[in-house]
């Protein structure tokens, strides 16, 4: 069913909201692929953050325009997915990810921070941690000292206890020398 004139206002103007939200654009070609492997990729980008739409190239072209994300045109051609987000490696993450386990979904282009990067560019963004994962990697290094300080103190707490005077009468020798 095609879309009249209304509804492709609404559409641009949906994908426009997404794209001045974003800080990530990614496409990948999706031929031949299965409703239910289509289905489990929607699914993952929703958990992860990711705007998923299968969308007219003009229609994306048009809500791109005048926007950092504008050179990623001249790669919409074909049957595309799109994938937008806030996180700059989300997107690419979720696209990637699928296209390892399912041949049908090749990441074609990307767009990130004004620059239209090609596949392999995509891929490299892809293996970035992304902030979850940055900030739960800097928590554990910020506890670490702690932690051990903390083991530290429990385990001086733990031998004073079972031996109070040996440490003392150390001092005491210490002071008469």
């Amino acid at each position: 069913m095609s879309l009249n004139l209304d509804d492709k206002k609404a559409v641009v103007a949906e994908i426009s909201a997404e794209v001045a939200k974003a800080q990530a654009i990614v496409v990948a070609e999706y031929r031949g692929i299965q409703v239910s492997a289509m289905t489990k990729l929607r699914a993952d980008a929703r958990s992860k953050g990711v705007y998923l739409r299968v969308l007219k190239n003009t229609l994306a072209s048009r809500a791109v325009e005048g926007t950092p994300f504008a050179d990623l045109s001249k790669h919409m051609v074909g049957p595309l997915v799109y994938g937008i987000s806030a996180d700059p490696v989300s997107a690419a993450k979720v696209l990637a990810d699928f296209a390892k386990t399912n041949d049908k979904i090749v990441v074609k282009a990307g767009s990130y921070d004004g620059k239209t990067m090609n596949a392999a560019e995509v891929i490299q963004l892809a293996s970035i941690p992304s902030r979850e994962e940055l900030l739960s990697k800097l928590l554990y290094v910020m506890q670490a000292p702690l932690a051990g300080f903390a083991r530290g103190l429990a385990a001086l707490a733990e031998k004073k206890q079972g031996g109070a005077s040996a440490p003392a009468e150390a001092v005491a020798e210490a002071d008469a020398a």
